[in-house]
């Protein structure tokens, strides 16, 4: 495979010094009304209607609004399309070196009847990625929403081979991988807790979000570092022409946006800023006199961004995200008081320059903390505990397209990690106990990769790659020598930046696309995906004190080997997408807690087993993007399993997230200028889980005997969920723009159940002890009520 990539590579850009009779097209890709950059529109070249045998070539913008595309003397006609935006055509007469920008409309700004529909948005059958989906935020507005909060992670469950983690949850897991098991990235950042609220609602505010892409099959090589999927989400740049402010006030949350030009068609900035107020709701029904007066819970979070375009040839973007979840509890009878913060911070510096026509580059400086941290008080008792992970990273990427058929991708990064598992510190009257935190590790993590798209005749495309990943654990540190029980009898000492345990692999990428006719192509894809950092539950669902641990002397990294093929195809001029993908996937140096586990203050690698999983399926999605109805289908078999040694007597069992028949149902109709319409169903084979089959009285205790690791089934889980839209029409233009949105979560009021308990009524002394299982359910009926503005 590596010789392949090398020998290929060597090849094209051979061919490229051989081009010199070609020309380049380039330039960037923009909306008409904000100036944003537009990312993965599809730049179609075709030559002119009187040349026999026109052919057509597409390049897609990059995450910038950039393309390029080089190619012989002549007329060509360019299409430009995209999901949100109203299609483009223009013609060129290429006979030198061309910069060209254009702009195209979005299509939530032109009334119904004048967009213009393209028959170029083949994408689905056209490109060699699998598993890629992008999603506006228009789209995403359009789907009924939990409490009336648009939530993109929800949206996103949505789809074919991604389950939801739970009720109202925003975890998600794709294709059998775990929760961690997924590259999410704001704006090159890595994003390690995702949720507000425990997770119900997610840190994604809608307003400052630009566009969102999932793969979740044929990762490119330019990803890494997760065995699943990647969710890159892009902020936006800011309105470049124009001051707009946006905004909206919900039940639980208000939020409010301002975007405008610092310098008009240089610079621009956007700051947009939500918060919940269900603490300042409470806080008027809670009387001073009650025991639980001060207790209280709200999040908040805050996007920023500034952009600068320097020439033609270089801009800089600075964003950043900040976000808080704050617990507070008070009990004054019992003079206990607790703290519960929890957070991301992230920032993000970004230069773009254009080397030259062809070769577009983009350097990143990242700076990543998540902290948790938890601080209890009773009386002359308090005590702490902290947890979080720090990053700073370096990387560069390179596109470079060197012939019409290919687009090169190249790049590398460097990572400093600092890892912070459960550091516990207190206090009891005068005495401090401060411990010497022997938890806290550093790594250092490296990465250089080589991708090309490659376009060979009408009906094959190959996207195909290599990437070198290398994972380095770092001093300080202090390994120690124990005996059979656990104890320690030595150590060895690891100074600053010391090695301590290196991981090195290649991770080869693979995908063909085999074109049947226009409207229907074949595609398969093999990966290998290495996974350096990892995160351990003991629950099942994503928490704020589940755990991040970096790969050691004593935790592998996992491994994955993805298999996929599919068969897509397009109907009525592109009008309905549909595709059908089969995929395996086998992984091994699976983490897990041994059984019996509960938190202590023990280094969290002492109580971890390693095991290997395993799963398989089928994906079917059927799209439809245009008319008075859209929405999609998406339906997945699916069958994921685990084998650990050390659980469940050595035997397979299903993954908590295994989950057999998954079924997504979306729909939006446009009743007329005014009124909007939106509903969803999703059904799920109910969550496996562990339940005690056996109860005995020993001395006098009910002791419980469990059975098999998730050999049960909690019932299945369905639900519909509807939303109107009305967005009033003034007779006169107003500067100030509105609509109101009304949802319905769980129409028809399904208990579904959220965990299992068992309830203990009589006496064992009296011998009518009895023991029954009873479900809790989170939420029946909900509904909501949004007002959204802008000016």
């Amino acid at each position: 495979m590596l010789k392949f990539v090398l020998s290929a590579t060597i090849l094209l850009i051979s061919g490229a010094l051989f081009s010199q009779s070609r020309f380049t097209l380039n330039g960037y890709i923009k909306d008409s009304l904000s100036g944003e950059s537009v990312i993965n529109a599809t730049i179609s070249v075709t030559t002119s209607p009187e040349v026999d045998n026109s052919k057509t070539k597409a390049v897609l913008s990059n995450q910038y609004g950039f393309f390029s595309i080089t190619l012989d003397p002549g007329e060509y006609r360019i299409d430009i399309s995209h999901i949100s935006y109203s299609s483009r055509s223009f013609t060129v007469n290429l006979q030198s070196d061309l910069s060209l920008n254009f702009s195209i409309i979005n299509k939530a700004a032109e009334l119904q009847e004048v967009i213009i529909y393209n028959k170029k948005r083949d994408g689905n059958v056209k490109n060699a990625q699998m598993g890629k989906i992008d999603l506006s935020m228009n789209q995403i507005r359009n789907i009924p929403a939990f409490m009336g909060e648009v939530d993109l992670l929800k949206a996103i469950q949505l789809l074919p081979g991604v389950q939801s983690a739970g009720e109202g949850n925003a975890g998600f897991y794709v294709r059998g991988g775990g929760p961690d098991q997924n590259l999410i990235i704001l704006d090159d950042a890595v994003v390690y807790n995702t949720g507000h609220l425990f997770g119900f609602f997610s840190i994604f505010n809608g307003d400052a979000i630009k566009n969102v892409s999932l793969i979740k099959g044929g990762m490119p090589a330019q990803y890494g570092g997760r065995l699943s999927s990647v969710l890159d989400v892009a902020m936006k740049d800011g309105n470049i022409k124009n001051l707009q402010m946006d905004g909206g006030i919900g039940l639980i949350a208000s939020r409010f946006s301002i975007q405008g030009p610092i310098k008009k068609e240089k610079a621009s900035f956007i700051l947009s800023a939500r918060r919940t107020y269900a603490d300042a709701l409470a806080k008027p029904f809670i009387k001073k006199s009650s025991s639980f007066y001060g207790s209280g819970y709200y999040f908040y979070d805050i996007n920023a961004k500034i952009n600068y375009r320097f020439s033609e040839k270089d801009r800089l973007y600075l964003s950043g995200y900040f976000g808080r979840d704050v617990f507070d509890f008070r009990n004054a009878k019992r003079s206990f008081k607790t703290n519960i913060p929890w957070g991301n911070s992230t920032a993000t510096l970004r230069w773009n320059h254009v080397f030259h026509r062809r070769l577009f580059a983009n350097t990143t400086l990242v700076y990543n903390d998540y902290k948790f941290r938890f601080a209890a008080e009773q009386e002359n008792f308090e005590l702490g505990l902290s947890s979080g992970i720090k990053d700073g990273t370096l990387k560069t990427d390179f596109d470079y397209y060197p012939l019409p058929d290919h687009k090169l991708k190249f790049g590398g990064l460097l990572t400093y990690h600092r890892f912070i598992p459960n550091v516990v510190s207190g206090r009891q009257d005068s005495v401090v106990f401060t411990p010497n935190n022997e938890s806290v590790k550093y790594a250092a993590e490296t990465a250089i990769y080589l991708q090309d798209d490659w376009e060979i005749g009408d009906k094959w495309k190959i996207n195909y790659g290599i990437r070198w990943g290398t994972f380095t654990q770092i001093g300080p540190y202090k390994k120690y020598t124990r005996d059979a029980n656990g104890n320690k009898l030595d150590s060895t000492s690891y100074k600053n930046f010391e090695p301590v345990k290196t991981y090195a692999g290649l991770e080869p990428r693979l995908t063909i696309r085999y074109a049947l006719d226009d409207a229907t192509s074949f595609k398969m894809a093999v990966t290998r995906n290495l996974q350096f950092i990892h995160l351990v539950s003991n629950s099942g669902t994503t928490l704020p004190t589940d755990l991040w641990v970096p790969s050691t002397y004593i935790v592998k990294p996992q491994i994955s080997w993805l298999y996929a093929a599919g068969i897509f195809k397009n109907f009525n001029d592109n009008q309905f997408e549909t595709s059908l993908e089969l995929y395996y996937k086998n992984m091994q140096n699976q983490l897990e807690y041994k059984e019996g586990y509960t938190p202590s203050l023990k280094d969290p690698e002492e109580e971890f087993v390693f095991g290997r999983g395993w799963s398989y399926g089928a994906e079917l999605l059927i799209n439809k993007l245009r008319g008075r109805l859209t929405g999609w289908l998406g339906y997945t078999l699916s069958w994921t399993w685990r084998k650990f040694n050390d659980l469940n007597e050595g035997l397979k069992y299903p993954a908590k997230y295994d989950r057999r028949h998954d079924l997504s149902i979306v729909a939006n109709y446009d009743i007329n200028k005014q009124w909007k319409a939106g509903a969803v169903f999703v059904y799920g084979t109910g969550n496996a889980i562990t339940l005690p089959e056996r109860f005995y009285v020993i001395n006098g205790v009910l002791t419980q005997e469990y059975s098999r690791l998730n050999q049960y089934r909690m019932k299945a889980y369905h639900r519909m969920d509807v939303s109107l839209t009305y967005v009033p029409i003034p007779k006169k233009k107003k500067k100030v723009s509105s609509y109101w949105v009304f949802s319905i979560y769980n129409l028809y009021s399904r208990l579904n159940p959220y965990f299992i308990y068992y309830d203990q009524t009589g006496s064992i002394t009296n011998g009518n002890v009895e023991v029954s299982a009873k479900q809790v359910s989170l939420f029946p009926i909900l509904p909501a009520i949004t007002w959204n503005f802008k000016f």
